[in-house]
């Protein structure tokens, strides 16, 4: 089984998959892009590390404080709200340096089933 079957099986045992492709999702954020277009590449970048901190925040805060089981499923869906919003500026950001969010992610994949292949997921460096 190639990568992306694999991942499409995987979502699809998880009960994620979802109608919307890259590209939608892509065009539809970009309707509610308000920021300051002469420093857009600076402000959607800061806005990415922003979101991915508040995800790692509420993770440490996961472990600092644990959860029961209720609490524990709220704190996740915290995270997937903080996940959303990471995706938005990884959209926006993609659509900032002219590209395509669904071009961006089969780029991803084919780069990592050419690791696997090779036995090179694991290390350091783009050029593993």
């Amino acid at each position: 089984m190639n990568l992306e079957n694999e991942a499409k099986q995987w979502m699809k045992e998880r009960k994620t998959m979802s109608g919307i492709t890259a590209t939608e999702y892509q065009i539809r954020a970009a309707e509610t892009a308000i920021f300051p277009r002469e420093k857009a590449l600076e402000y959607i970048t800061l806005g990415l590390c922003g979101e991915a901190g508040e995800i790692a925040n509420k993770v440490k805060k996961l472990i600092r404080d644990g959860a029961d089981i209720e609490g524990y499923n709220d704190k996740l869906n915290q995270i997937g709200a903080e996940l959303g919003d990471v995706l938005w500026y990884c959209a926006m950001l993609a659509k900032e340096v002219d590209m395509n969010l669904g071009s961006v992610m089969e780029n991803n994949l084919s780069k990592l089933a050419d690791r696997k292949a090779r036995n090179r997921l694991q290390g350091d460096g783009d050029n593993r």
